[in-house]
């Protein structure tokens, strides 16, 4: 599955002139307000018009000016799920997603109540909207989308409007959705710890231009192409080994090597990804000794930088790359340069809290 954006627009005093390519999983649309994420979510889901333009989803063309094909709304089998969940308050949750069943054109697809069940709302068939939180509202909107059988789901910053209990809630779901329902996803947003969480592709947006793309620990590794002066890090694919609620810690595995952190309420077997703050990598030349931090991670020094009055040091460390922020005092005192062996020291308390995942979401696979 791929899909291939290639637009121009120019609107007002706003010009846009996007282009990126993106597999499956889940692409993150990411920069700060203003950027033109949301126009391209409406230009891909053909509510709003390029004066250029190409779109192809998995092989079928939905837009090509120059050969004429312009495919309408109704006809582009996308899904989209907004900032506001936007459903029909006097129908039941159960009758709004019956709703999204309507647009599927009799093309097969799961069932509602294996949607029902993928999305946690399975208590929540017979009440009506006011009677619902915002996570339960925006899993019913989430729900909807998928009973029109889409070949692309588009989320337009669906957490923004909710506070951060309702959007720990609900993220499981958008993650279950991305690793099992087989459906590609485009996701709008400006967290870092969002995307850091649910992005296989980034695609950074700047004043309606493309400032970046890549995997998502690529990206987010670069302070420069993160809006608001959020702190670059390291993404690392990890996955659970082992518990220990008397120490408080679980156990992850990874291409970096092994990270205690502080205990996750997931089962063992279950992948994550985890964002490791430069600001919380702690470098020494030598192994060290008699030390508080549980996590050690031997490597070698792959690329320096500096920004201001600090350096920015990338560490090799078994497959993945750390990094580390130091003042350019440490660094030259470190003798550091690329080659150099180091130990990456990070504190299990200091793992970011922010991106670590609540209660597993409950449920099977299901297919789109």
């Amino acid at each position: 599955m791929t899909i291939d954006v290639d637009v121009t627009l120019h609107r007002d005093t706003f010009s846009l002139e996007v282009t990126f390519t993106a597999g499956a999983g889940l692409t993150a649309l990411f920069g700060r307000s203003g950027s033109g994420k949301t126009t391209v979510i409406d230009l891909i889901a053909g509510l709003a018009q390029p004066q250029r333009g190409r779109i192809v989803v998995d092989g079928t063309v939905l837009l090509d000016t120059d050969r004429g094909v312009r495919v309408p709304v109704h006809r582009r089998r996308i899904g989209c799920v907004f900032q506001e969940a936007r459903l029909l308050p006097h129908l039941s949750v159960r009758q709004n997603l019956r709703f999204g069943r309507l647009f599927s054109r009799g093309q097969g697809g799961p069932s509602l109540e294996a949607v029902a069940e993928l999305l946690g709302i399975v208590a929540l068939l017979e009440r009506r909207p006011a009677g619902l939180s915002g996570g339960e509202r925006q899993r019913v909107a989430i729900g909807r989308a998928l009973l029109a059988r889409p070949r692309l789901l588009l989320m337009d910053e669906p957490l923004s409007a909710l506070d951060e209990a309702r959007k720990r809630e609900i993220l499981p779901y958008i993650e279950r959705l991305r690793d099992e329902a087989g459906l590609p996803i485009v996701y709008v947003s400006h967290s870092v710890a969002e995307v850091a969480r649910l992005a296989s592709t980034v695609v950074v947006l700047e004043g309606g231009r493309v400032v970046g793309q890549g995997s998502v620990d690529a990206v987010l590794r670069r302070s420069d192409l993160i809006p608001d002066g959020a702190e670059a890090g390291s993404v690392l694919a990890m996955t659970v080994t082992a518990h220990d609620p008397d120490a408080g810690l679980t156990r992850l595995v990874g291409p970096a090597g092994t990270l205690d952190v502080p205990l996750l309420a997931l089962p063992t077997g279950r992948r994550l990804n985890l964002r490791l703050p430069a600001r919380d990598v702690l470098l020494a030349t030598e192994a060290p000794r008699s030390l508080s931090a549980r996590n050690v991670l031997p490597g070698r020094v792959a690329g320096l930088r500096e920004e201001g009055a600090a350096c920015l040091v990338e560490v090799a460390c078994g497959e993945a790359i750390l990094l580390a922020r130091l003042t350019r005092g440490s660094a030259r005192d470190l003798d550091l340069a690329v080659g150099r062996s180091v130990h990456a020291i990070v504190k299990s308390v200091a793992l970011d809290a922010g991106l670590a995942p609540g209660l597993s979401a409950p449920g099977g696979r299901i297919e789109i």
